[in-house]
């Protein structure tokens, strides 16, 4: 049966698309299958020879291309000792090179975590350290290396290369032709630093409030909209020569578990599956889309053997080869994840994923033993010869589409040229402006003025930086309005304040003019909710902004002037001070449906509300 929240969404969801003019939502039931993905051509010339480089390949050689690995470490040849000590724990080898060497991976993926990202220049060395281990082999193949870039929320590589605003803020802004700037010009920075595949644009169509691990990686809950900003997200980072991934099949946005701890159901109907999911996938797989990613999800619609969409032959076969018709590479979300490690032990996960129809698997949690499972099955006939050489081309042919053959190395001049430039800079903060949504302006609190309100106050949530550099955000926003004319004070009281924290607070606004409080993820049990009241019983002018998911202003009764900056990297926060601040109009309108937290049923903002100064 599905569930009342999707009922909900999906209704206010039409409601918005009648009111913007837009039409009904795609249409349900069964598809005609998509075209053929639109691609950089390849020669008949160039095909023969990843042929031949097939055919020259060891059984162990071909299963290296099918994994996408971390490894710890800022250098391919000479990392520190601890994350030395770390690569020989967890893989058994020391570094990128020794893991290049002995498992001939197809893919190697970086982590700040990893300690893989410390500067621009750095990247591009590791990169070029990585290319040259590859091409040191017997059958040399170039890595795809990979990072996790989305913007807003999830940003893998912070300052100085630039950050854009995240997808629910882009689809804010409701422009297209944004969504593409932001990804060619990511994906050119991502291309200088020798990275060629980004796990981005999120095709996710955010139907669930309570979705924890979607939410503003998400573009919206429209699937219209949601479709138009993803085809846009592919064209600018393919564009700029990075493959993108559109991610997570069949679609992740009405669930209310997080596929990190745990394993999610989506009880959509095939019907509404058409309608709510379908439709962002389909617009990637036009738009030419080099890969897609898998969800760690159950779809009992598709497959009621309660195995995940990543283990799911009637999932990733049935419905995305056959009815999409997309035959570009299938990349697994982690392996380390526990949706997909709950059903089934770690050695079979893999055979599993690449019987169901993946091509590339994403991080397993022990490589030497998914290695050496994928080869048994391989030796027992589980998996044939044929499967694994048409998984192996497919894994050829996108990295001949990237230039990698060609040339996989790059240059600190091709960094110093494009990574963080002033002009990009310029344009992620220009994108930025038309993305913050006033949601309240009851009694025109809003804009501030520095001659009525010069004091101001700052407090909230100080979430750590998404990317990991900049921050934290109540010192971001008030250095940001102190710059626009104001004395801004920064008062961090957390994501859970005290009732000290929250005195503290009240105290300090009795020598202030205004307070601007920074919400985040705010629930009918949060004390959040407590330091919003106590500051709105000062009588001064509050003005609340939400810096993660824009429904905590249905929690926050009283409150006259809210907004939604849809994250809190320093990019967006300076944006929502030009707003707060009237320099800048607020443009932006909702792209999810809000429901009042006393009435559910009801909505309280629907999609496409914003308003003006």
């Amino acid at each position: 049966m599905h569930s009342r929240r999707t009922v909900l969404t999906t209704a206010a969801a039409a409601a918005a698309a009648a009111a913007l003019g837009e039409g009904p939502a795609h249409a349900a039931g069964p598809q005609p299958a998509a075209s053929p993905s639109p691609a950089r051509p390849v020669s008949p010339a160039a095909l023969d020879r990843l042929r031949r480089t097939v055919s020259r390949m060891t059984p162990e050689e071909k299963v290296g291309q099918l994994f996408v690995m971390r490894v710890y470490g800022d250098s391919a040849t000479d990392p520190d000792p601890a994350d030395a000590a770390a690569n020989r724990e967890e893989i058994g080898v020391a570094n990128a090179a020794e893991l290049i060497a002995t498992y001939r991976v197809g893919g190697i993926i970086y982590f700040n975590w990893a300690h893989n990202i410390r500067d621009p220049h750095q990247v591009a060395d590791l990169s070029n350290g990585i290319q040259e281990a590859a091409a040191a082999l017997r059958v040399p193949v170039p890595v795809l290396i990979s990072t996790d870039q989305e913007h807003g929320a999830v940003a893998r590589i912070g300052a100085p290369a630039t950050l854009f605003p995240g997808a629910m803020a882009l689809g804010a802004s409701g422009s297209r032709e944004d969504a593409r700037a932001a990804g060619r010009i990511a994906g050119r920075e991502l291309c200088a630093m020798g990275i060629r595949q980004d796990y981005a644009p999120d095709a996710d169509v955010n139907v669930n409030p309570a979705n924890p691990v979607i939410g503003v990686r998400s573009f919206g809950a429209d699937p219209r909209a949601v479709s138009r900003m993803v085809a846009a997200q592919v064209r600018g980072y393919q564009g700029a020569g990075v493959a993108a991934c559109a991610k997570h099949f069949p679609g992740h946005g009405d669930t209310d578990t997080d596929s990190h701890v745990g394993l999610p159901y989506i009880h959509h109907s095939a019907q509404e599956w058409e309608r709510l999911d379908a439709p962002p996938f389909r617009a990637a797989i036009a738009a030419g889309i080099d890969t897609i990613m898998t969800a760690h999800i159950v779809v009992p619609a598709f497959d009621p053997s309660g195995d995940p969409a990543t283990l799911s032959r009637p999932i990733l076969t049935g419905i995305l080869r056959e009815r999409l018709g997309y035959d570009g590479v299938v990349v697994t979300d982690s392996l380390g994840m526990e949706g997909v490690r709950e059903k089934y032990g770690d050695a079979r996960v893999p055979v599993l994923a690449l019987r169901a129809g993946a091509d590339q698997l994403l991080n397993p949690p022990d490589l030497p033993l998914a290695y050496r499972a994928v080869l048994r099955a391989l030796e027992g006939g589980e998996l044939s010869e044929r499967e694994l050489d048409a998984k192996v081309l497919r894994i050829l042919l996108l990295k001949e589409r990237r230039g990698l053959f060609a040339d996989p190395y790059t240059t600190h001049r091709a960094v110093d040229r494009v990574v963080g430039t002033r002009g990009h800079l310029a344009a992620a903060d220009r994108i930025a402006d038309r993305t913050t949504t006033l949601l309240r302006n009851d009694g025109g609190v809003l804009p501030l003025s520095p001659r009525r309100e010069g004091r101001v106050l700052v407090v909230g949530a100080d979430a750590a930086a998404p990317s990991g550099t900049g921050g934290p955000p109540t010192r971001v926003l008030a250095r940001a309005l102190t710059g626009l004319g104001f004395t801004a004070t920064a008062l961090p009281t957390g994501m859970a304040p005290t009732r000290a924290q929250i005195d503290r607070a009240r105290a300090a606004l009795a020598e202030r003019d205004a307070v601007v409080v920074a919400t985040y993820d705010v629930t009918a049990s949060s004390p959040q909710r407590d330091l919003v009241a106590a500051l709105l019983a000062t009588g001064k002018p509050v003005v609340q902004l939400a810096v993660r998911n824009p429904y905590d202003i249905a929690q926050l009764g009283g409150v006259r002037a809210g907004l939604a900056s849809y994250s809190w990297t320093d990019v967006e926060l300076r944006a929502a001070a030009r707003v707060i601040a009237g320099r800048r109009d607020p443009v932006g309108r909702l792209p999810v449906a809000i429901m009042r937290a006393d009435a559910p049923r009801t909505v309280l903002y629907g999609i496409g509300h914003g308003l003006n100064y």
